[in-house]
């Protein structure tokens, strides 16, 4: 309990960076103490404080573990692929099947503007990747990623949502409904506790764990300078292999992907070109 109540606050505590918290989170685990006050902690802010540390006592940290399902870094059920990039969170609140982190998953990423092209591409991709128990993991965005969750489940696989929000948010309000019915029969995500609002910086943090967790990312229309694109360099950084989908050269709209192919992604015209990379690095590894 005392070492799940130190990361549940490390974790939820505001003004301090992820980067800090994963110092202090090893600091702690070397030494193997779990409690710390503001004062001991100082020094690894360079004099920035500790944002509103004191703010959460004990028995907040303690109601707010018993209103949530949730895994720390140092929990056996933790995702050992999450374990092996550069700031893993620390902890992961959870709603649905949380042994769908032990299968094999495949990562999903593309335009939100979608177009009929790319849910062509899904719509003929999924029902093999179902066959191959690929769990299907992207972020519950409008378009390509709400797309995968939903081919997935229409093609009986199971999916995962990793969402930038509190489990009891829905964004955007248009997966309201994918999101109920994944928490409810397959797995969805969120490094925030409940009541946490969207913010822009938690979307890039949220891709790390979308890239982390699959074995490649697929990209299926992403343009230029796009979410997406910061998922699959995050992929490339943590040693995954990213498959590219190339599309038209007329609207821009697959131009990401485009320009991750030129940079050594693989070109992805069909379901076996990404079965073979995988086994090529399985091999390879």
């Amino acid at each position: 309990m005392e070492k799940t109540i130190f990361l549940l606050h490390l974790s939820v505590t505001r003004g301090i960076g992820p980067v800090t918290k994963q110092k202090i989170y090893q600091y702690a685990k070397k030494l193997d103490c779990w409690q710390f006050s503001s004062a001991e902690l100082f020094p690894f802010t360079r004099g920035k404080g500790l944002g509103d540390w004191e703010n959460w006592t004990k028995e907040r940290l303690i109601e707010l573990k018993e209103h949530h399902s949730l895994i720390t870094i140092e929990d056996e059920r933790y995702p050992s692929q999450l374990r092996l990039i550069p700031v893993p969170p620390l902890v992961l609140f959870y709603k649905g099947n949380l042994k769908l982190l032990e299968r094999e998953g495949l990562s999903v990423v593309g335009a939100r503007t979608a177009s009929d092209y790319g849910y062509g591409v899904l719509r003929r991709f999924m029902p093999e990747l179902m066959k191959r128990q690929f769990v299907i993991v992207s972020g519950l965005a409008k378009g390509i990623d709400s797309f995968a969750h939903q081919f997935a489940i229409s093609n009986q696989g199971k999916t995962i949502g990793v969402i930038g929000t509190g489990l009891d948010i829905c964004y955007p309000k248009e997966s309201g409904n994918l999101q109920i019915e994944m928490a409810r029969n397959h797995l969805v995500l969120s490094e925030y506790p409940d009541g946490t609002r969207p913010a822009k910086f938690h979307f890039p943090m949220r891709n790390r764990i979308i890239a982390g967790l699959g074995q490649g990312v697929l990209v299926i229309e992403a343009k230029q300078k796009s979410g997406s694109l910061i998922t699959s360099q995050q992929a490339l950084d943590y040693g995954k292999e990213v498959f590219a989908v190339p599309g038209s050269v007329l609207d821009g709209r697959s131009a990401g992907c485009h320009q991750l192919i030129q940079d050594g992604a693989v070109c992805v015209e069909k379901v076996q070109d990404i079965l073979d990379s995988l086994q090529l690095l399985k091999k390879i590894y």
